[in-house]
């Protein structure tokens, strides 16, 4: 025997058919959708610009590396190279000329200068972002003799890598001992007790100072 249906059941149970019958095209509707939507994403992302870099607070120049060359103006308007130098040299950034722990810690380079020439057969020069002018002047009041070179656009400063101290507030205070091939030996970073950099570039170079060849007949 047939079942018979009222009009409204048979209605819903038509609509519910044509639901079952249309869904794989639904489906295949939606995949197309997301398919779609992530493909506009990616493309988007192709033309997204780059994140920005971390910025790198660390001293870029490290013990083993061979330090960047420069050539800057000294206080007597010479001109002065890195890798003209064919023996150890210490390097020093210093954060401005005639400052307090600045102006100590170059009389206190220029104190031991003729020990680090004649024990060491080592060199020393100052950078900071002063030009020649004031480097002249910092230089006569201390009676400097040895160069101290002015990195006016602070290029030599970011070449090396050196950070800035007190939470970004100043440039920092940080030597550097190279040896005759220009390789770094010492990275000493120190804001507050100038001088000591001075002592410790002074062991650096007694380290890496050859020792004297023994005389023999055989």
């Amino acid at each position: 025997n047939d079942v018979c249906f009222s009009q409204p059941i048979k209605t819903t149970i038509q609509l519910h058919q044509t639901h079952l019958t249309a869904q794989p095209q639904n489906k295949s509707n939606m995949k197309l959708s997301i398919l779609s939507t992530v493909a506009l994403f990616g493309s988007a992302a192709a033309f997204a610009p780059n994140a920005a870099p971390k910025v790198n607070t660390a001293l870029d120049l490290a013990v083993g590396e061979t330090a960047p060359d420069f050539s800057l103006e000294d206080q007597n308007g010479k001109t002065v190279s890195r890798s003209s130098f064919k023996k150890p040299l210490v390097v020093y950034f210093y954060p401005a000329d005639s400052t307090p722990g600045c102006t100590v810690q170059a009389q206190t380079f220029n104190e031991k200068i003729n020990e680090i020439r004649k024990t060491y057969g080592a060199d020393v020069v100052g950078i900071s972002g002063q030009g020649a002018e004031s480097k002249q002047k910092f230089a006569e009041e201390l009676g400097l003799t040895f160069s101290i070179l002015a990195d006016e656009d602070d290029a030599v400063r970011k070449a090396f890598g050196v950070p800035r101290a007190a939470f970004g507030l100043f440039p920092g205070r940080v030597t550097y001992v190279l040896n005759k091939e220009g390789v770094c030996e010492l990275v000493y970073d120190e804001l507050a007790d100038a001088a000591s950099h001075v002592d410790k570039a002074a062991e650096t170079l007694a380290d890496i100072k050859p020792a004297a060849k023994k005389f023999s007949l055989f």
